[in-house]
Formats: C-alpha cells, structure tokens, sequence
C-alpha cells in the first residue's frame, strides 16, 4: 500500500484554504444589483427631459455600437532611383483605433407610477397574463422575479423588451384606463 506524502497533503491543505479564503473575501453581488439604474429595474419619476410632472417612467437601454478600425499608415516614403526603381522600400506601422458607429440610446417608455403597483393591482396583473399564458405562478400580488420575467415576454414583441411594465402594456391588458379621444 502506498503511503501518503505528508508534505504534499499539507500542500494541497494550503492551497485549498487559501482558494476557500480567497473567494469567501469576494463580494459577488454587484453594486448595480444594490442600487440599480432609475427606470431599467423599476419605474422612476425621473424621467426624460421634458416629461409630464407627476408621471412616471422605465428604460431599455440600447448598447453603442463600436468597430475595431485596422489600418496600415505610412510612416517614412519610399525612396526611388531616378530611373524609377526603389532604392529603400516604404515603412508601415499598424495603427489599432475603435469608432463609435452608433451611439448608446436611453430608450424612455412611460410606466404607471409606483403607488399604482399596489398588491391588488399585481394580483390582476398576474391573472391578466397567467389568462395569456404569460404566468404559470401563484397569485400573490408581489412584483417578484416570475411576474417580471412574464411581463418581459409579454411585451417582447411589441416592445418595451423590458420587466418594467409599460403603460401601453398597462392599458392593452385593461388594467389602466385608456384616455379618451378629443374630451
């Protein structure tokens, strides 16, 4: 029967607690999970510019665009003979740049404001989209993680691509009055 080494067991000891210490120090909840973004999470009162007093909104966020740009750039010129053929051949370097093709966007759609976001108006939206077959959970009246996710397939298609619910979204499910025309 083979012995164990003792130097290496103490080895590899060491090794695992410090793997152990070194990810127990980690923090692994991000700070913008603490303190998130007014309007990606949840609807806010502060708005795009401009909006209504008293209203409320979310936000999608649409990421910039930027492109890795390569290019050769001439450094010193080729020098010629005079009968034409090239006595010292040009220099190059490459230069590496990215370009912003297209610019972060804050993408504002209007929300019910958070006094609205009672327990009972979450039940009704819950059974609104459980009917859809957006909602397979209980009824509870919480805005939890399954009703926002529902929320966010619901709207996928006709946009906001967001777990804040929209107005729109608010009004097409009947659960906020749609404004009537020219009164």
């Amino acid at each position: 029967m083979k012995q164990p080494n003792p130097s290496r067991s103490a080895a590899l000891r060491a090794a695992l607690l410090l793997a152990i210490a070194g990810i127990a120090g980690c923090d692994t909840t991000a700070s913008s999970a603490q303190h998130p973004e007014p309007g990606v999470l949840e609807a806010t009162r502060n708005g795009p510019t401009g909006a209504p007093a008293g209203s409320c909104w979310g936000r999608t966020v649409s990421p910039a665009v930027i492109e890795t740009v390569t290019e050769q750039v001439e450094i010193t010129p080729a020098k010629m003979n005079a009968d034409g053929s090239i006595t010292k051949p040009p220099v190059y370097k490459t230069e590496t740049r990215q370009e912003i093709v297209r610019a972060r966007v804050d993408n504002w759609f209007e929300t019910p404001c958070p006094d609205v976001l009672t327990d009972e108006f979450n039940s009704t939206l819950q059974r609104a989209l459980q009917a859809r077959g957006y909602y397979a959970g209980p009824i509870t009246g919480a805005m939890d993680t399954a009703t926002r996710q529902a929320v966010r397939r619901y709207q996928a298609r006709q946009g906001p691509n967001s777990e804040v619910l929209s107005l729109t979204t608010a009004r097409a499910l009947g659960l906020v009055a749609v404004p009537r025309q020219g009164g």
